[in-house]
């Protein structure tokens, strides 16, 4: 092994991935950075995971994985993205949730951890402030690590390491934590629908906002238009 430890980071281009990346980074680790261009609806956080990566100055590696194919997805299907009210995004499984695709994801990012001598995945899957994806939660996460570690050569050496820092922290505090790392924020995308400016209403653009207004800071990106409790944060914020 390196006296510097690989990392293999997944980096949609996210809010939460590109914390992830910093913060991987802020422990020493000598990050590869992986991106995967699905067929995502939201192509246009394959944007933000390039420039994130040339602004960390790290190793991106894109895989094309052609999850169309399967559908099934709001976000790889001709199904429309829902409008949720915040209250009621973590009451069932949306149509967002794309079927496997942590699975798929991990299990290629091991691959690559793998051929390049790494036993450390990073990834900035968070099960507070979600939309209830079943592949989000910490059971999952304990499991496929030690499917991981078994199906592995390197793993089976010295076990398999997926690292989920955000887990267990809000929005707000995952945010708080990316300022005092010095995320570029400006760079990141979070919409689901993929458009010119973000759209303020999908699950992950009312998330991202909420996250801004409870770390007390203005999301840097544009917007189609506001959900009605961050023009009210706005407002008081004026005053």
């Amino acid at each position: 092994m390196d006296e510097k430890r690989k990392a293999v980071v997944l980096l949609s281009g996210g809010l939460d991935s590109s914390t992830v990346l910093a913060y991987a980074i802020s422990k020493g680790y000598d990050v590869h950075a992986i991106s995967f261009d699905y067929g995502q609806r939201h192509s246009r956080e394959m944007k933000s995971s390039e420039d994130l990566a040339k602004y960390y100055g790290v190793d991106r590696k894109i895989v094309h994985v052609d999850l169309r194919s399967i559908g099934k997805s709001a976000l790889t299907d001709d199904i429309e993205v829902p409008t949720r009210s915040l209250e009621s995004i973590s009451d069932e499984i949306p149509v967002t949730y794309v079927p496997a695709r942590n699975t798929i994801f991990l299990a290629i990012a091991a691959a690559y951890a793998e051929s390049i001598g790494s036993t450390d995945i990073f990834i900035g899957a968070n099960a507070i402030d979600y939309s209830g994806y079943p592949d989000c939660r910490p059971e999952y996460f304990n499991a496929m690590e030690n499917a991981l570690s078994l199906g592995t050569e390197i793993g089976l050496k010295h076990g398999m390491h997926i690292n989920v820092p955000l887990q267990y922290l809000t929005k707000g505090e995952i945010i708080t934590l990316g300022m005092k790392l010095g995320v570029p924020y400006r760079l990141t995308w979070s919409c689901y629908r993929g458009g010119d400016k973000a759209c303020g209403e999908c699950d992950s653009c009312q998330l991202r906002l909420k996250g801004f207004m409870e770390a007390g800071l203005e999301d840097p990106l544009e917007y189609e238009k506001y959900p009605k409790f961050y023009e009210q944060y706005l407002k008081g914020r004026k005053k």
